[in-house]
């Protein structure tokens, strides 16, 4: 840890980051990178730090137009592997469509189109930081005539999921000469001259007052505020559990509206998934895999006995965001999702890991006298009844949507409707778990925070989810990071300008 003084003494600050996940680390290096002195606040402990981002797979959703962007991204990909791979493409006008297309036209078409014209170049530029990206063969592709068939526009991760990508912007941070203060929790921005000159923060006790040329604020939500949660996303939403961090209690957002910064985006929104019905409160690295994404091949079921959701409705990876909700309001906040042996047999490692609240057995009856408290009958019928519904003469692709799907039910499947007929059979307890928030600060393209009248605030920026204005009702699956990197990069170029500008006067 390094020692950090207030005001009246220690070295110089250009650029104050306040957070340290991979929108903050980004914007820190990108700073750094420009010559500005940078000091990097991070409210957790050393051993948890890395914010939401070291919770997650390390997904990148990327506007690139075929394998020859892969191999930019990729450059030790070998030969066999993109021979066996088939990549595609995920065009620029494919991405901003997703993004827009799911906040229900409502997201600011000019931070998409940032976002989205950014990915390419900023991942490229976070390869030279250090971070190796890989194909997602594993979660992402399933093997059709032979070849990985990429699927929901995600096709790239980072070696080593979250975890790996956090390491690898830390150690980079490290050599750059940035510098990081763990056990920093900031509560207030200064001001001085209309303009942002500093925060304040807390470490051990004590009160500092840490003076700069810039701010970035990237420390994510309010996910782990549960005060907050039951506020702004309405009840029981404080008895979720946290999938990420828990120490984004959205205190940098309350110290930004404070000073007049203005609130953008869903702040009734939030990112939330089916989680395994026993996991803690909060989010363990040592736990992690606590999410059930994979419902579509499969489906879900509450205490009684009843499906709620289209499970097939789109690539796992643009629903899945809104199934912690759905969840949340069935009886008692939980269910179950059930396979038989050929949906089974596709699970990623999130099912396999030992933690999981698993069921299994050779036969339905005794799979269902397993679970406590669902209305074993209603349970019978609803999945005769989906049996029937099948139409069993549309071939089942996991790669595509196959119009495998169910007819005449109340609530129907689109695709991927496997008949739950050949054991073994495995269900999986599963509640309600928040990710992340959609409610933030409204930002310029430039990353620049505005105030209440639409004006730029001076000396203030954002980046990762304290941006409001991407993100309603709905998600694509590893657009989270790229935003935070894009957005990350841009601030902390802007940041250092200004304190370069600054000095020059």
């Amino acid at each position: 840890m390094v020692a950090v003084q207030s005001s009246s003494g220690g070295d110089a600050i250009d650029v104050i980051v306040v957070g340290a996940g991979n929108a903050a680390l980004c914007a820190a290096l990108s700073a750094a990178e420009a010559g500005a002195r940078v000091l990097v606040l991070e409210r957790a402990p050393e051993a948890a730090r890395g914010g939401n981002s070291a919770f997650t797979g390390g997904a990148f959703r990327v506007a690139y137009d075929g394998v020859e962007d892969i191999r930019r991204l990729v450059p030790d990909l070998g030969a066999e592997e993109e021979a066996r791979s088939d990549f595609g493409s995920y065009t620029a006008d494919q991405f901003f469509d997703d993004l827009i297309g799911m906040s229900n036209l409502r997201a600011d078409p000019e931070l998409v189109d940032t976002v989205v014209g950014g990915s390419l170049q900023t991942l490229l530029w976070m390869r030279g930081q250090g971070v190796r990206f890989i194909p997602i063969h594993g979660r992402q592709s399933f093997l059709v005539d032979g070849r990985h068939r990429f699927w929901g526009g995600l096709t790239v991760e980072v070696s080593g999921g979250g975890a790996g990508l956090v390491a690898a912007l830390f150690a980079r941070a490290e050599r750059a000469g940035v510098r990081i203060a763990y056990e920093h929790k900031m509560s207030e921005l200064l001001m001085e001259g209309g303009r942002v000159c500093g925060v304040v923060a807390h470490h051990q006790g004590e009160r500092l007052e840490l003076r700069a040329g810039a701010v970035v604020l990237a420390a994510g939500g309010y996910h782990a505020n549960h005060e907050w949660r039951a506020r702004y996303l309405g009840p029981n939403w404080d008895l979720a559990r946290v999938r990420g961090s828990r120490y984004n209690t959205g205190v940098a957002l309350q110290a930004a509206l404070a000073q007049g910064a203005r609130a953008g985006g869903h702040w009734s929104g939030c990112h939330s998934v089916f989680y395994d019905a026993n996991a803690p409160e909060f989010g363990d690295p040592a736990l992690l895999n606590q999410q059930k994404n994979y419902f579509n091949l499969g489906i879900v079921v509450n205490t009684r006995g009843e499906r709620f959701v289209d499970e097939g409705e789109n690539f796992r990876n643009y629903t899945y965001s809104r199934m912690g909700a759905a969840m949340l309001q069935q009886p008692g906040a939980r269910g179950w999702q059930i396979f038989e042996a050929q949906g089974a047999a596709l699970l990623p490692d999130e099912y396999r890991v030992r933690h999981a609240t698993r069921y299994q057995a050779d036969t339905l009856p005794a799979l269902i006298a397993q679970l406590e408290g669902v209305d074993a009958v209603r349970l019978h019928q609803t999945i005769a009844a989906f049996n029937a519904a099948v139409d069993r003469s549309r071939p089942f692709n996991p790669a595509e949507l196959d119009g495998r799907r169910t007819q005449g039910l109340a609530v129907d499947k689109s695709n991927w409707a496997l008949p739950l007929e050949q054991g073994p059979f495995v269900a999986y307890e599963v509640g309600c778990g928040i990710t992340c928030t959609y409610g933030g600060l409204a930002i310029t393209p430039r990353a620049e925070v505005l105030d209440e009248e639409g004006r730029v605030m001076p000396g203030l920026y954002a980046a990762g989810e304290m941006v409001g204005g991407l993100y309603y009702g709905k998600y694509p699956g590893g657009a989270g990071l790229t935003s935070g990197a894009v957005f990350g990069r841009i601030a902390g170029a802007q940041a250092a300008a200004r304190t370069s500008a600054s000095r020059n006067t």
